[in-house]
């Protein structure tokens, strides 16, 4: 098994927090205090970081003692964790905090410090009420509290992380990336199709994507878009996609072939077909589906060079993202929420082929 994190007393995670979190960050009095600190070390000792599917509760924090603390052995810190999710009306001798401070760590020390400024992820689709662990280390924020990093090099990392995580393009990509994706744990989304039509799509974060591709990406990346097909967990087909792909000689059936969305543009020459999967955890365009997805259109007697294939994703700093981009397809794109004005081209090299031709903003070439 991977070994747990190596632990800093929260006294020296404090001291790191100050040289992180300089003046002029949100919020910046709820990350340095000492509060954070503890509620950082809790995830440390628990390995509540990103990837690892381990989350903390902020009453967890509030039940370490100074004396569980110094236990670093892998089976009784796991222990730790276990016992501390259970609710339990026994006391607790020299409890870092009272039951009720659980609501500071929440809402300050978490929500409106750590996950407004990058260094903690908030677990998705999981219910207000919902009694488990929903806070986790961003991964690379997690590694800057390891012991043996110090000096030149914590100061070197320390840099690298500020520059990903805190510059101003940073702070906008996570505030674009917390404002797509509010409305998506309980409620419709509304989706305004290119013709002036409105569908509601279910609550989640595939159909955030899904609104974002059709009002954002369409827009912005075809002349004369218009929405061929859309799939989406609530309803898998829908009659009127069903009858206009049909009229166009395409054959839809909702099998595992089949995208999420197709678009189509009929502002060029001849119509250009694009073929998006939605990636919220997994299904990407990959050169499997490539091929599958080919196949609609030439059998409805439209050339290769009348498809583009785009994989779509909420952030690619996400997991999703880095789980997924190496099995995509060449010849293919990867789009992010995020960053609506930039696209990402896997290109095959053609004889006499330079960066320039690369370059040129016609991204379907």
């Amino acid at each position: 098994m991977t070994p747990l994190p190596k632990l800093l007393d929260y006294k020296g995670i404090q001291e790191r927090l100050e040289l992180i979190f300089l003046d002029g960050i949100t919020n910046r009095n709820y990350v340095i205090r000492e509060m954070a600190a503890r509620t950082i070390f809790v995830m440390l000792y628990v390995d509540a970081i990103e990837g690892n599917d381990i989350w903390i509760r902020p009453d967890q924090v509030t039940k370490m003692t100074d004396e569980q603390a110094l236990i670093t052995d892998k089976a009784q810190r796991y222990e730790w964790c276990s016992q501390s999710t259970k609710p339990s009306k026994k006391a607790i001798p020299g409890r870092w905090y009272a039951q009720n401070t659980r609501e500071p760590i929440r809402d300050e020390t978490l929500r409106q410090g750590l996950v407004e400024n990058g260094a903690v992820i908030e677990r998705k689709n999981l219910p207000t009420t919902s009694p488990k662990g929903r806070y986790a280390l961003e991964s690379e924020f997690a590694e800057l509290f390891d012991p043996l990093l110090n000096g030149d090099d914590l100061a070197f990392e320390i840099e690298n992380w500020q520059k990903k995580y805190l510059s101003a393009s940073a702070m906008a990509r996570l505030k674009l990336m917390k404002r797509a994706t509010s409305a998506s744990k309980n409620e419709n989304i509304l989706t305004t199709f290119p013709n002036g039509e409105t569908r509601r799509l279910a609550p989640g974060p595939s159909s955030v994507i899904s609104k974002a591709v059709i009002e954002e990406f369409a827009p912005m990346f075809l002349n004369q878009p218009a929405v061929l097909w859309l799939s989406e967990s609530a309803s898998k087909e829908d009659q009127r996609d069903t009858e206009l792909a049909n009229s166009l000689g395409i054959n839809i059936e909702a099998d595992k072939f089949l995208p999420d969305i197709i678009l189509v543009d009929i502002g060029t020459e001849e119509p250009l077909f694009v073929f998006i999967e939605v990636v919220a955890s997994d299904g990407p365009v990959t050169e499997k589906r490539r091929e599958a997805l080919l196949k609609l259109i030439t059998d409805a007697g439209f050339s290769e060079s009348q498809a583009t294939f785009v994989t779509a994703y909420a952030d690619r700093e996400q997991q999703p993202f880095r789980k997924t981009f190496p099995t995509l397809a060449w010849q293919s794109f990867a789009w992010n929420i995020s960053e609506p004005d930039k696209i990402i081209g896997l290109h095959i090299y053609k004889s006499g082929m330079k960066i320039q031709d690369l370059i040129i903003p016609k991204p379907w070439n």
